[in-house]
């Protein structure tokens, strides 16, 4: 299913599952704004929060995301209480888009939707969702036989090409979560390391999606590949001559 250039609003058959909390110092930066790893913190929290309150939630624990689409609309500050709103948008059995809607009480809105798949805890492997967990889903979507199509697909440039910038991105103990892989919210921080030499495509709206391929596991060495362009900033989660992951930013 290809990214929507506007993601979708909630069916009128549904209420989303609601939440919130302050937007705290630990989620900012220095100008106080709400940095994309917070955003990508919330989404997990949200989801599990949301699992927490779904019939067979507790079997249902492990998720794997494949890609994440973020469109920053109006950054939401330090000390702004965010309401976060999460409904299924289209489904399979053994995956499904979940979105999340930030909006922050000065008027703050982030609108994202994940492509998470389902993981057996004891098998390892993506597993068919229960009926009972997706009776609700298949309910309020339209799109039951969803399917992965990558979005990103330019080929990594080599270092040295024109506009093409490199640097290490060292791991910590603190990056590396239960499956042994390199948390997805920390791809986020990585990608604010580049973002804070390009600051004119964070300063207004913007769009930023990130597709996750091999996981990054921990005692790698992690180099990030970027090339900016006129109308994007691309760039490439490297070990060695493998891509992990690959993220673009947009202006909206």
């Amino acid at each position: 299913m290809a990214i929507p250039s506007v993601l979708p609003e909630p069916p009128a058959v549904l209420t989303p599952f609601e939440t919130g909390w302050p937007v705290r110092l630990a989620d900012t930066d220095r100008d106080q704004r709400l940095r994309l790893d917070g955003v990508a913190r919330y989404l997990q929290d949200v989801g599990y929060d949301h699992l927490d309150v779904l019939e067979d939630g507790d079997i249902h624990r492990l998720w794997v995301i494949r890609r994440t689409v973020v469109d920053a609309l109006k950054p939401l500050a330090f000390g702004e209480a965010a309401t976060l709103r999460r409904w299924p948008s289209a489904t399979s059995t053994r995956w499904c888009a979940m979105r999340v809607q930030i909006c922050g009480s000065a008027g703050g809105l982030v609108e994202t939707e994940s492509f998470l798949i389902h993981f057996g805890t004891e098998s390892g492997v993506p597993a068919r969702m229960s009926d009972r967990f997706l009776a609700p889903m298949l309910a309020c979507t339209t799109e039951h036989r969803l399917r992965w199509k990558a979005e990103l697909t330019d080929p990594m440039p080599a270092a040295g090409e024109p506009g093409v910038e490199c640097r290490r991105f060292p791991l910590r103990a603190t990056d590396i979560d239960l499956l042994d892989h390199m948390n997805n919210a920390v791809y986020l921080t990585a990608l604010e390391e580049v973002l804070a030499d390009h600051t004119e495509l964070k300063s207004g709206p913007h769009r930023v999606v990130v597709e996750y391929g091999k996981p990054v596991r921990s005692g790698e060495d992690v180099e990030l590949v970027a090339r900016c362009t006129d109308s994007s900033l691309d760039v490439w989660f490297a070990v060695g001559a493998d891509c992990r992951a690959v993220a673009r930013v947009t202006p909206r």
